[in-house]
Parts: C-alpha cells; structure tokens; sequence
C-alpha cells in the first residue's frame, strides 16, 4: 500500500480469553475487514501470534490522524460493530496493547501487496510468516538511528535472509478516537519481514542466532530487548 494511504499505523495485540481466537478470526474475517475499509481505514493485515497461543495480532492504517478520527468514530458508531460487538468483545481479556506509528520516512511505508486480498468465505490459511521487530527506544528515533539502521542493519539482515520492509517509529500525536486507548509514553523503532514459509523463517532464526553481533550497532538507542512478533497470517490477510 503506498505510504500516502496509510501515513498512521496501529499495530494492535489482543490478549483473547483460551481458546477464543479462532472464534474472533471467523468473525474479523467475516465482518470486520470489507465494513472498516468502507469508513476509509485500511485493514492491512490479521494474525495469529505463534508463541502465544491466546494472542490476535492486526494491523490497520490511515492516510492521517484526522481521518483516523473520523474513520474509527464511524465504524464504532455503525451498525456492523453494534451487530458483532459482544460476539467480539466477550472473546477478549485485553484489548488496549496498541502501538501507533508512522513510517519514519514517506519511503518506509509498505508497499501494496502484490495480490488482492482473499475474497469472503476464504479458509485456505498462507503458509507465510510475519515477523514484526519492535525496538524500545531511550528517545525518539532520530535520523542518526535511522541512517545506522540503513547503514548497518538492513544489509545484514538481508544477507540473514530477512530483508525488511517498512520501517516506522512511534507517532507521537494525541490520540484522536480515546474510546480507543493506545500506549503512551514509550519511543518505539519498528520494522515487518516476510517469509514464504515456516521453513524460511527458522533458517533465518538459526543464522540469526549464529551472527551473536547483528544488532550491536542498535545498542546506543535501545532501552529494553528487542521484541519479535512471529505472526502467521489469517485466510483473508492481506499481508501475508
């Protein structure tokens, strides 16, 4: 998707109640991707997060925050969330671990899959992995960050086999929809890879933990350890 679409991004995690998340991916995927994207949000991308089985991951994005006001207060206040409300809300233990973003650059949004999203009634899940890199940062990302990401990192880690693809930072406006809380106070640096495979992704696993050094050049800005998001796409993602 060009990065003019989706100048906003939030990377949303539920935490689901046992058992529940295919119970809310049936109906996400049945309800709620053609009904936000009629408000004018973009529903990029839906997943299952593999180390933690009671965890729905998703993403969706805006071409500003005002827009993202409007879009959300639209949908929230629509008939379709009003019909699927409970049916959604009651699978959840948790819904506010949202973090919104921006790309750090206008060239470092995603680019438009290459195919159009499965239409209604899909099942057929991708045999494809998402890996979502979250660095916590001591401060915002500054430009310095960024030229070692792109001076250091990104050609290691697509020699590793996990070349990155859009690459974002906190966006620091306020909230716009507060029905919706999002997490505040933290500066965050985020990148997504795309594997074709389960197989692929451990490759790079394995080469990964094997190059002890591939995020030294970070270290300066880092605040936490770096969080890795395994995300296997839903039958209707559309990053995937």
């Amino acid at each position: 998707m060009p990065s003019s679409c989706c100048s906003v991004l939030e990377l949303r995690q539920y935490t689901l109640h046992p058992g529940q998340r295919d119970v809310l991916i049936s109906l996400f995927d049945r309800a709620f991707i053609e009904s936000q994207e009629a408000t004018g949000m973009h529903v990029i991308g839906q997943f299952r997060d593999e180390d933690r089985p009671d965890r729905f991951v998703w993403l969706r994005g805006f071409r500003d925050m005002a827009s993202r006001r409007e879009a959300l207060s639209a949908f929230y206040g629509g008939p379709v969330w009003k019909e699927h409300r409970n049916a959604a809300n009651v699978t959840m233990q948790d819904s506010d671990n949202v973090l919104l973003l921006r790309p750090v650059r206008p060239d470092t949004g995603l680019a438009h899959p290459s195919a159009s999203r499965p239409p209604p009634g899909a099942d057929a899940r991708p045999d494809s992995r998402v890996e979502v890199t979250v660095c916590y940062l001591k401060a915002p990302a500054a430009e310095a960050l960024t030229a070692c990401f792109e001076q250091h990192m990104r050609p290691v880690l697509t020699e590793l086999g996990a070349p990155p693809q859009g690459l974002f930072q906190t966006e620091p406006a306020e909230n716009t929809f507060p029905a919706l809380p999002v997490r505040t106070g933290e500066h965050v640096f985020v990148w997504l890879t795309m594997f074709p495979d389960a197989g692929h992704h451990q490759e790079h696993l394995r080469r990964r933990a094997a190059a002890k050094g591939w995020v030294e050049p970070l270290q300066p800005w880092l605040s936490a350890p770096i969080e890795h998001l395994i995300l296997s796409p839903t039958a209707r993602s559309e990053l995937r």
